[in-house]
């Protein structure tokens, strides 16, 4: 297609934006959705918008400033909206512009992927437990939160420092007092919430035992935990299993029949073991195996499966959270019924690229590093990589 087949339209009216909530909702609505990713190759293959119903063309902005090239043309469709998306917004309304000139129908995205990261979603999960059991989604990235509330208590695991808001919020609307504000491990790919939210709220900070033996730094007062203990949340008990592997602070939280595992396993793989130490991935992918073994397969086919991270490779319940019977973890991933040796083989040999800042994220978990909440934030965008592998490991 050519620039010539379209009639200029161009008008003083600003090109129309679309909101990154309103363009989840018709990703997650099943509709067709036609993205133009103006950021740099770079960054558009280490993080883009993506979907079953998405079709995405990556082509650099600044290659786009003397106009649309013809082969750009040749693959932007007539008859579908067009979504132009950049970082932060700015150049991905300059684009839209110039193709809206050219006759296309089309929108940006309002503040880009920053924008885009801002998304933070809620939902109930369905279990046996006699309190409120709620999952956090950050779409951009995967990271899962979660709120336990009973009996006008609640505890949040593993909050998001950039969503503290969101977490107060919740609970002033349930009408219960955040009593705790837990961490399964130190983090490597999002900076904690703990601290901040036991400074919005009085809640107390709660790390594994074996986190904080790496020389946490903290300013405040923080508690900590080892297997076999209990939180109590209102009426429920919190069981704290330890789990390591993907760290030596690995920390699993069982509420009644739901398993919150962090990055111990999820519903479409299992951790990799070469974040906190990668000279002893080896070792550590042996440790996750025994802990795979003997706290976690060992319960129930029906325990619910609830993990700290989702990839672009999960695929989510029909109820849009992110978890999965064990049972048919067992029967769909054969990583979890390899033996030893083999195992540990296969989580070794192929593991994807480290998250993005991993390292400064870490510092900033420990107490060591203190960004501000712009650069915080700036430090966690991006893919989450704490699994073993990028590609799904069910069947």
């Amino acid at each position: 297609m050519t620039e010539g087949n379209h009639p200029n339209t161009n008008t003083d009216e600003a090109v129309e934006s679309t909101r990154p909530e309103e363009l989840k909702q018709r990703i997650d609505n099943g509709e067709d959705v036609f993205v133009l990713d103006v950021r740099s190759k770079g960054d558009f293959e280490e993080w883009r918008i993506d979907g079953e119903t998405v079709d995405v063309v990556n082509y650099p902005y600044f290659e786009l400033l003397d106009g649309i090239p013809e082969d750009l043309h040749g693959n932007l469709p007539d008859d579908r909206r067009i979504t132009v998306l950049c970082a932060k917004g700015g150049s991905s309304e300059m684009v839209a512009e110039l193709l809206e000139a050219g006759g296309y129908d089309v929108d940006h995205l309002e503040r880009g992927m920053k924008g885009w990261a801002r998304i933070y979603q809620s939902q109930e999960l369905d279990t046996n437990v006699d309190a409120t059991v709620a999952q956090y989604q950050r779409a951009s990235s995967g990271c899962l939160a979660y709120l336990i509330a009973s009996d006008g208590e609640a505890a949040v695991i593993d909050p998001l420092r950039a969503f503290t808001d969101e977490y107060v919020q919740d609970v002033r609307t349930l009408g219960v007092e955040l009593a705790y504000a837990v961490d399964t491990h130190i983090h490597a790919d999002h900076i904690s919430g703990i601290r901040d939210l036991a400074t919005e709220t009085g809640a107390t900070p709660v790390l594994p035992e074996p986190a904080a033996e790496r020389s946490i730094e903290y300013d405040g007062d923080y508690e900590t935990v080892e297997g076999g203990e209990t939180l109590t949340v209102g009426d429920v008990d919190i069981e704290v299993v330890h789990t390591p592997g993907h760290t030596t602070g690995m920390t699993a939280y069982k509420v009644g029949d739901v398993l919150l595992t962090g990055d111990g396993v999820f519903t479409e793989s299992v951790a990799r073991p070469d974040l906190e130490d990668p000279e002893a991935a080896r070792d550590a992918a042996r440790t996750l195996y025994e802990s795979l073994h003997e706290k976690v397969l060992s319960l129930s086919e029906e325990t619910i499966i609830a993990p700290a991270h989702f990839s672009d490779a999960a695929t989510s319940e029909d109820d849009g959270t992110y978890t999965a019977e064990l049972g048919v973890l067992i029967e769909r991933m054969d990583a979890l019924t390899m033996d030893e040796d083999e195992f540990v083989e296969f989580i070794v040999a192929d593991m994807p690229p480290r998250p993005a800042n991993y390292e400064e994220i870490i510092a900033t978990n420990l107490g060591r590093d203190s960004p501000d909440d712009e650069e915080a934030f700036e430090l966690e965008l991006g893919p989450n990589n704490c699994a073993a592998s990028e590609e799904a490991l069910t069947d």
